[in-house]
């Protein structure tokens, strides 16, 4: 299991814990490291395990799930974290994401849905539920890049779109035939005049504005 997606569990319930390993080491290409039962015990594991990602809950004791992706951020652990919760309710959703999430799904999720979305946030995507996105649409007040698209070049907008199409670096560079460095360098020009945090919220200031690949 050389190549297999390294992913940490962090969830106060053992029996949430429990199930997710026992699915998700049933699949060839994930390895579930360590478990945590709390935000600051996952941001210690996720230091000393390195994993590729993080499967995390928002609400738990202590240091919640916002809080933990917010020092993994400060941090600059390169996990990319995963949120699985039963929590729906906008003022829960939205902070997880402006705090660097790169994905949500609920914990009623179709287990082979929940592989998908840890490959694909592997993969450099960004997964939302469609009830999510909306949620942070709907939150989103347009003086967040506000009249600074047209500051984009042709290729930035490109790639903009891409990123709203839920491509990796890896595939944007295969698209447009540029090196990933390239791409990287695009990415956060666009980032930056856009006054945009992630690429979480290029991607939804894409769909708000009509930017598609």
């Amino acid at each position: 299991m050389a190549d297999a997606i390294r992913v940490l569990l962090v969830d106060d319930h053992q029996v949430v814990r429990r199930g997710l390993r026992t699915f998700l080491e049933i699949q060839d290409d994930i390895e579930v490291v360590g478990e945590a039962a709390d935000g600051a015990e996952g941001v210690e594991r996720a230091q000393e395990l390195s994993p590729d990602i993080v499967l995390m809950d928002v609400k738990m004791p202590g240091m919640d799930g916002v809080e933990a992706l917010r020092r993994l951020r400060e941090l600059d652990n390169p996990a990319r974290v995963l949120i699985v919760t039963s929590f729906t309710e906008q003022r829960t959703v939205v902070p997880a994401l402006r705090a660097g999430a790169a994905g949500y799904v609920y914990k009623d999720v179709d287990p082979d849905a929940l592989a998908t979305a840890v490959r694909s946030v592997s993969a450099g995507h960004v997964v939302l539920q469609p009830e999510v996105a909306g949620a942070l649409l709907s939150q989103e007040e347009t003086n967040s890049g506000q009249g600074r698209g047209g500051s984009l070049t042709e290729r930035e907008r490109e790639v903009l779109g891409l990123i709203a199409d839920g491509r990796s670096n890896r595939e944007i560079a295969r698209a447009l035939v540029l090196s990933e460095k390239t791409v990287k360098t695009h990415v956060s020009n666009i980032l930056m005049k856009l006054d945009l945090a992630d690429r979480t919220q290029a991607a939804l200031w894409a769909v708000r504005h009509g930017v598609t690949g």
